[in-house]
């Protein structure tokens, strides 16, 4: 018998299997995503999604329960003290640092986002390039 208590939860019309208390955690705060890749599923917060890689900081690799805590907290200022555009290792910079190692970088063709936000600077810097440029002019009759 496994001390591990799964339960299964529909995210959308796709029904995997998740940690009871991952779910508790994507309920609870938004700023967490979950993705499978490669057939495993992966829940933390996303620093960059683009059309070649998917980083993500992997709450599962985090040990002991301080360091979930505070990995929280500092997700839940990120998340409501920043614009949500900007990721989290250069809101937070020294504060995050320390979850470094937990990174995980995957090809984003195989990356799956089923719930949560994604962050992406490609689509940040192209909707600050795009200005309307309106040209007037005049009819000659």
């Amino acid at each position: 018998m496994t001390d591990t208590i799964f339960e299964s939860v529909r995210f959308f019309d796709y029904k995997y299997d998740v940690e009871l208390n991952y779910q508790t955690l994507l309920d609870q705060y938004p700023f967490l995503s979950f993705i499978t890749y490669g057939g495993n599923e992966y829940i933390g917060i996303i620093q960059n999604i683009d059309d070649v890689i998917t980083s993500v900081y992997d709450y599962s690799v985090l040990k002991t329960d301080i360091q979930k805590l505070l990995y929280l907290e500092l997700g839940e200022t990120w998340w409501w003290e920043s614009n949500r555009l900007v990721p989290i290792n250069i809101f937070l910079k020294a504060d995050w640092a320390q979850f470094r190692p937990t990174l995980k970088t995957f090809n984003s063709k195989d990356v799956k986002l089923k719930y949560g936000p994604a962050i992406s600077l490609k689509e940040s810097a192209q909707k600050r390039s795009k200005r309307r440029s309106i040209t007037l002019v005049r009819r000659v009759t």
